[in-house]
């Protein structure tokens, strides 16, 4: 087993396209000489999404024979499946959290990453026997596939650039 999971596509793309049209519109205010009120806004709205931007596009995990491994902007960490203790599959609406725990550490995935169901299925098919409940079982075997992100990131897409075309057009 040798398997790589990132963060869907669907949900970069326009959050990529949001980084881009903050910084189209925070540039047309500095030139305009809008208030430095907006420009402040539009700075401290662009800090958040620009992280979660950076965060996403670097996240990886990556399934081995005997560990998983996740990797993020500047940081990584490694689980081996003969560690495990626990896991467990949280859902909460269509948001799925699966959690792996060793004695001493543990990581949170979450149905964010392109292909999911595989990444349970590959996890629950190498962790010890006896670290799942059965209504963990049940769970992995249902794991729900999140869009409203998506949905969400094109909103506010949709939302900058109309700021963005009455900011040209005034």
């Amino acid at each position: 087993m040798d398997n790589e999971f990132v963060i869907r596509r669907s949900f970069l793309l326009p959050l990529g396209l949001l980084v881009i049209l903050i910084v189209a519109l925070l540039a047309v205010c500095l030139v305009q000489g809008q208030p430095a009120g907006k420009v402040i806004i539009l700075g401290c709205l662009l800090v958040p999404v620009l992280g979660v931007f950076v965060e996403s596009s670097f996240r990886r995990v990556i399934l081995l024979e005997d560990r998983v491994t996740i990797k993020k902007f500047l940081r990584e960490k490694t689980l081996f499946f003969s560690e495990i203790t626990a896991l467990d599959l949280v859902i909460v609406k269509k948001r799925a959290f699966l959690t792996l725990s060793t004695e001493e550490d543990f990581l949170i995935l979450s149905n964010a990453y392109r292909n999911f169901p595989a990444l349970v299925a590959g996890v629950t098919g190498q962790v010890p026997e006896g670290t799942m409940t059965e209504e963990t079982r049940e769970n992995c075997r249902n794991v729900p596939v999140k869009t409203s992100d998506i949905v969400s990131c094109w909103l506010a897409v949709g939302l900058v650039l109309f700021i963005l075309y009455l900011q040209l057009s005034a």
